[in-house]
C-alpha cells in the first residue's frame, strides 16, 4: 500500500485539515496522517466514512487501477 495521495488531494480541495477529517469520521488526526502516508490500512467501515466525508467513491480514494502501478 503506497501513499494515499487521493485522500490528501480530496481533503485539500475541501479545505479540510487532517484534524477536520478525523473529527468527521471519528478517529484521531494521527490515524488520518498514517492513512495518507500509507502506514495504516483502514477498515472498510472507516474507508466508507472517509468517502462520505469527502464526497468521493471508494474507487476514487482507495482502489487504484492496477495498470497505474506499473
Amino acid at each position: 500500500m503506497g501513499k494515499n495521495i487521493a485522500i490528501k488531494t480530496a481533503r485539500a480541495a475541501l479545505e479540510m485539515t487532517q484534524q477536520d477529517l478525523a473529527k468527521a469520521v471519528g478517529v484521531s488526526r494521527q490515524t488520518i496522517n498514517a492513512i495518507e502516508k500509507g502506514e495504516y490500512n483502514p477498515t472498510i467501515r472507516l474507508c466508507r466514512a472517509i468517502c462520505r466525508a469527502l464526497g468521493k467513491s471508494l474507487d476514487e480514494l482507495f482502489w487504484e487501477d492496477e495498470s497505474d502501478e506499473n
